[in-house]
């Protein structure tokens, strides 16, 4: 069986990879070469399972502001086979007008040295050198632009080991508006980032009903019990996601952004957001309790409009911090 890679690894892998190289690389190339798609790589077989992971890892980066492009080859558009993928330089550095405290200067360093052993690692020269093998050029590592990628929910490793081993878990999880958590009991099918969140998608062993949580709702240690799943059929990471972008679509609210203001550079790259003719901001959401925390943030820089319930929820969130503040 092939060596199960965490998906913060693969897709550091993949931007290492497209970072790196100068004209771009083809999917193949992809993934033949890139750790966390070559292990499960076999030429002339059927790669339909591992192109669907890249077409995710693809959005997922996007989410992550990463900029990614697809370069289609001269005179052959929609010839997926012969599309390069690569991630520009100059996309990726800073402004040359952002300037950093001593402070942020030593925590960039730090997490320059992180990148730096990831990049230099055993693992990244072998693949740099397969990728030289078939003739691509690879140009010297950015270190210093990009970071590595990480997962900070604590639910993610034992929840993707339940995946792996297909055993049912146990843990606490708290639904917005609830004072106390409630205990669930699932079979864990998919991991899937979304919306910069990592939700999982799974089905209640007694009901077969397939819900998705949140993994920063999670409350408590996730156990993984001795309780054994059958194989399933069919791609639940795509039927999460393909769930995750129809409710995406579905849900929308009306903001008023102040013009020029954090909230409003934020908002406007969210997927999906768009600006009316009256300059109000229509913002796609998955989650409205999340949107509601998010609003929050922003203080007097946004304004919501509609839809009444997510007036409430923010307003609620904006009284209980006046009260505990006096």
């Amino acid at each position: 069986m092939a060596e199960r890679i965490r998906a913060e690894e693969r897709l550091f892998s993949l931007v290492l990879a497209l970072l790196t190289s100068e004209h771009g690389l083809t999917k193949n190339e992809i993934l033949s070469t890139v750790q966390g798609y070559r292990e499960r790589y076999e030429f002339g077989g059927d790669l339909t399972n591992l192109e669907r992971q890249f077409e995710r890892d693809k959005d997922d980066i996007r989410e992550l502001g990463v900029p990614l492009e697809t370069l289609e080859p001269p005179g052959e558009p929609g010839n997926n086979q012969n599309t390069r993928y690569r991630i520009p330089r100059v996309g990726y550095e800073l402004p040359h007008d952002i300037a950093f405290t001593p402070e942020e200067s030593a925590l960039l360093k730090l997490a320059a040295m992180v990148w730096r052993d990831g990049a230099a690692s055993a693992e990244a020269r072998r693949a740099m050198l397969k990728l030289s093998g078939l003739g691509v050029d690879t140009a010297e590592l950015a270190l210093q632009y990009a970071p590595r990628l990480r997962v900070r929910d604590a639910a993610f490793e034992p929840l993707r080991s339940a995946i792996e081993k297909r055993r049912v878990v146990r843990f606490g999880y708290l639904k917005p508006g609830e004072d106390a958590a409630t205990q669930r009991e699932l079979a864990p099918l998919a991991l899937t980032r979304f919306a910069e969140l990592w939700h999982l998608y799974a089905e209640e062993p007694g009901t077969g009903r397939r819900k998705t949580f949140l993994l920063s709702r999670i409350t408590t240690p996730v156990t993984i019990t001795k309780t054994e799943l059958p194989a399933r059929d069919g791609d639940p990471a795509a039927e999460s996601r393909a769930e995750l972008e129809k409710l995406w679509a579905e849900q929308s609210a009306l903001l008023e952004a102040q013009p020029s203001t954090d909230a409003e550079s934020r908002l406007l790259r969210r997927p999906g957001t768009s600006r009316r003719d009256d300059g109000l901001l229509v913002v796609h959401f998955t989650d409205l309790s999340v949107l509601a925390d998010q609003l929050c943030s922003y203080g007097p820089e946004v304004v919501v409009i509609a839809p009444e319930e997510l007036k409430r929820a923010v307003r609620s969130r904006l009284d209980r911090v006046g009260g505990d503040h006096g």
